[in-house]
């Protein structure tokens, strides 16, 4: 099982395996073509309300409690279902435009998955 966490705008390589955005929303500047996305499931992203509370100096712990939650929520799981059982049939590369992909919603899905 392996599970990565890159910036979107870094270039693809073939360790990628399926490419998938955990946006809610498009990267800015970069075409679908250049991206490579392969899956863009927004319902695994952290809710604008939780995003706007972070960007406005929520703290990460918090944060990360909060989305834990959200993604508890039916939909979430089934979708966090979903890509588990991608995680299983090979290499998955969790996408986000943050600048700092340590401390943002993708390492906290790619926890979740690898768990």
């Amino acid at each position: 099982m392996s599970v990565r966490v890159r910036r979107i705008y870094e270039s693809p390589e073939p360790a990628d395996g399926v490419r998938v955005l955990v946006d809610r929303l498009w990267p800015r500047g970069l075409s679908k073509e250049v991206a490579h996305v392969d899956e863009w499931p927004k319902g695994l992203t952290p809710s604008d309300e939780l995003r706007r509370w972070f960007h406005a100096g929520g703290s990460y712990e918090e944060f990360v409690h909060r989305y834990e939650a959200e993604l508890a929520a039916p939909e979430a799981a089934e979708l966090l279902d979903g890509l588990r059982k991608s995680v299983h049939e090979g290499p998955v590369t969790l996408l986000t435009a943050s600048k700092t992909p340590a401390e943002s919603h993708a390492t906290v899905l790619a926890r979740l998955l690898t768990d």
